[in-house]
């Protein structure tokens, strides 16, 4: 199900920034990244994580940031740190878990620790596509490709999710298959969404980092 992208002035008129969380995902391993902490690799001067941040926050209420590791260190950021509540770094439906455990809005938007250059009306188009398509989730798409840690999500389904859990449910397209939900193509900002995933990468992107 796809969605004409919004008007980037749609802004937060469709919804409060008041009623949205940000999630910064930072909870995995780093395995490709040499087993560090990926959230906190330098690019530029500042952490992929503080990055994203930077991003994020201005289009969003607040944020919190869901990490397993080095939780000192995130909360320099200046926001809550939050680590799954599922063991076994279980990927980003338990990040998306424990950030909606812990957020009060009605709403919750999510981006990748590794993503730096995510769009500063990501949250904008999603919410638009969301109210329009009366959808419980909202994620972010380009051209074919379906970014499922790019995502809208009204915190009413955390009940939901906690049962898909608790039996055993990790895939988070199948999560999402299970809910009303709306693909918003972000066709004209394909670039925003590259992440960093590797030395080479991170080497590779340092020239476009601001």
């Amino acid at each position: 199900m796809s969605a004409p992208a919004a008007p980037r002035d749609a802004a937060q008129s469709v919804i409060a920034r008041s009623e949205i969380t940000g999630i910064v995902l930072a909870g995995g391993q780093g395995r490709r990244m040499g087993g560090v902490d990926k959230g906190l690799v330098d690019l530029e001067g500042k952490a992929l994580a503080e990055r994203v941040i930077a991003r994020l926050a201005p289009q969003v209420g607040t944020v919190i940031v869901n990490a397993n590791q080095n939780a000192g260190r995130y909360a320099a950021f200046g926001y809550p740190v939050v680590p799954d509540a599922v063991g076994g770094f279980a990927g980003p439906l338990a990040g998306l878990h424990a950030g909606m455990t812990q957020a009060h809005s009605a709403y919750v938007a999510t981006a990748p620790c590794d993503s730096p250059f995510l769009p500063d009306d990501l949250v904008a188009r999603l919410a638009a596509a969301l109210v329009d398509a009366d959808a419980q989730l909202a994620v972010a798409k380009t051209f074919d490709q379906p970014h499922p840690v790019f995502a809208l999500v009204r915190r009413d389904t955390l009940a939901h999710l906690t049962d898909f859990l608790a039996a055993g449910g990790r895939k988070i397209d199948l999560w999402y298959a299970s809910l009303r939900h709306v693909e918003v193509p972000f066709d004209d900002e394909a670039d925003a969404f590259r992440n960093i995933n590797t030395r080479e990468e991170l080497r590779d992107n340092a020239p476009a980092a601001s």
